[in-house]
């Protein structure tokens, strides 16, 4: 019987291994590629999907680069007062004499900066739970699903509003609020892929060996649930740019001087402005378009990419 015992769990640790190898190329094609090469090739694949990375990427560059390529500082003013586009002011200058350029270059930082880090903080904590609450399920399930149904229950930027409100307006409190209250609907997603994950044989093999829950749910399940996590984020950081270009032109985002796209169109909401003077407006409003659609085109092209379409 002894003799029989180690035969067995010789077998299972091998057949756990040949089950772990399976799930690490999951999603391979025939030139045995990675799953995440096989992945960048279906993306790169979608015309559209690669132009508008590299819009997006452009942005990224140009956020990074704002005190290089920026031709004036963002909150000084030139000595010319709502001057028009011209050679020497590409964008013209707003009612202070700030080059408007100069403050939509800088712009890009707070609102990419709120877009980014917002949607880390919520992928943290919506993965993090949703990882717990689909594998563990029972009595953590029914809390942890309780608590997001809280969460969901609530008008989203009524309450980031009140909150912003109440704890003082600026970038951080921004950041913030959106990421700690943006969470539910990823958790939600990965709660349901791992309801699905956590019946394959590798896992099941997993938990017969005696893994503990931490090395099951992070080392097998959560590199499978990537995905799914990759395209929510990125429809997240275009839904983090409007709320925060929402909030700020509202007053209660970004606060001035530090120049963000929202802001940018909050000063210029004047009638006379909206009239005669569409360079400071029509600028920050064509950056936030061509945000926010470049990255849901990149998150589309990164969902079917995933699905395999």
């Amino acid at each position: 019987m002894e003799l029989i015992s180690k035969k067995f769990n010789f077998v299972s640790k091998n057949k756990l291994e040949e089950l772990e190898q399976l799930s690490q190329v999951q999603g391979t094609d025939q030139n045995n590629d990675s799953y995440v090469k096989t992945v960048l090739k279906r993306f790169f694949k979608d015309k559209v999907a690669t132009v508008s990375l590299i819009i997006f990427l452009l942005i990224v560059l140009a956020a990074v680069l704002a005190p290089i390529i920026a031709p004036y500082s963002p909150s000084k003013s030139v000595g010319y007062f709502e001057a028009a586009p011209s050679g020497k002011f590409l964008l013209g200058t707003d009612d202070v004499g700030r080059d408007v350029l100069s403050r939509l270059i800088y712009g890009s930082q707070a609102s990419l900066t709120v877009g980014i880090l917002s949607v880390l903080i919520y992928a943290a904590i919506g993965t993090t739970l949703g990882l717990l609450s689909g594998f563990l399920g029972g009595f953590w399930d029914s809390v942890i699903m309780r608590i997001t149904d809280v969460f969901m229950s609530f008008p989203y930027f009524i309450v980031i509003l009140v909150v912003v409100s109440l704890i003082g307006p600026g970038l951080w409190t921004v950041t913030f609020a959106i990421g700690f209250l943006n969470w539910p609907v990823l958790c939600r997603l990965v709660r349901g892929e791992v309801m699905k994950l956590r019946k394959v044989d590798y896992v099941q093999a997993a938990v017969a060996s005696g893994y503990n829950t931490f090395q099951i749910v992070f080392k097998h399940i959560f590199p499978n649930t990537l995905g799914i996590i990759l395209v929510n984020m990125t429809f997240g950081i275009a839904t983090s740019i409007i709320t925060e270009a929402s909030l700020s032109f509202l007053g209660a985002g970004v606060q001035p001087p530090t120049p963000s796209w929202g802001n940018l169109m909050s000063d210029a909401q004047s009638i006379n402005v909206l009239a005669n003077e569409y360079w400071q407006w029509l600028p920050p409003g064509i950056m936030i378009l061509l945000a926010v659609l470049s990255i849901n085109f990149v998150g589309d092209g990164l969902r079917r990419a995933v699905e395999g379409k």
